[in-house]
């Protein structure tokens, strides 16, 4: 599952941008018919408004992608400590073109379910479209929550199921086929139950089938 999974995200390297940023009127089509329009550029912009712009600590970036988001963001916080992972070595090396010359970023092939980090040592773990990728999500709460220091912020949007008909049909029929989305996915209401063994101070948004929090260990 995992190869196939890395397969599917080396194979779609020349799209993926376009489809997130909505970069040509193909991917604005495929947003607005297949996922109600939502806006992954507004929703990145809610996200790392999460992180201030001062930044001095330590934040794991699980996956990185291609950091086509978070390219700006983590080349000004100069005072922070990023680690970004990614299970795809292409995915990596893309994110490495972009934020390679920064010496307070390291980057890290490596598997969410297993992260090779100690106990407690992000003040910030952020996670962006990876969870319905992941192929083990109880590894991946549990390894996310772990590398977390006690008041530590966990920040994340990802897919989540039962917000639009069209959209679950997509995933199920054609993304988790293709490998790029792997189930079991969580409602919005499995998601908080979730959240809530780990975590207090929970926020959660939905935008279309997408949703986005932040919350505190």
């Amino acid at each position: 599952m995992a190869d196939k999974i890395k397969d599917a995200y080396e194979s779609s390297k020349n799209i993926y941008d376009d489809v997130l940023t909505q970069g040509n009127i193909f991917s604005k089509l495929y947003i607005k018919i297949f996922w109600s329009g939502t806006d992954d550029n507004e929703i990145a912009r809610r996200i790392l408004g999460c992180i201030p712009d001062d930044f001095s600590g330590s934040l794991l970036d699980v996956p990185v992608g291609t950091a086509v988001f978070t390219e700006k963001k983590w080349a000004k916080l100069e005072n922070a400590k990023i680690t970004c992972l990614d299970y795809s070595t292409d995915m990596l090396a893309q994110a490495k073109v972009r934020l390679g010359e920064y010496k307070h970023i390291d980057f890290i092939q490596g598997d969410v379910g297993n992260l090779p980090m100690p106990d407690e040592n992000y003040d910030i773990v952020l996670s962006m479209n990876g969870f319905h990728a992941f192929p083990d999500k109880k590894k991946a709460f549990s390894e996310t929550n772990r590398v977390l220091k006690s008041g530590g912020e966990f920040i994340a949007c990802f897919y989540i199921k039962g917000k639009s008909k069209i959209t679950d049909w997509l995933v199920k029929n054609i993304l988790s086929r293709k490998g790029w989305f792997t189930p079991p996915f969580q409602t919005e209401e499995e998601l908080k139950n979730i959240l809530e063994k780990y975590y207090s101070d929970i926020n959660i948004n939905t935008d279309g089938s997408i949703v986005y929090f932040r919350c505190k260990k």
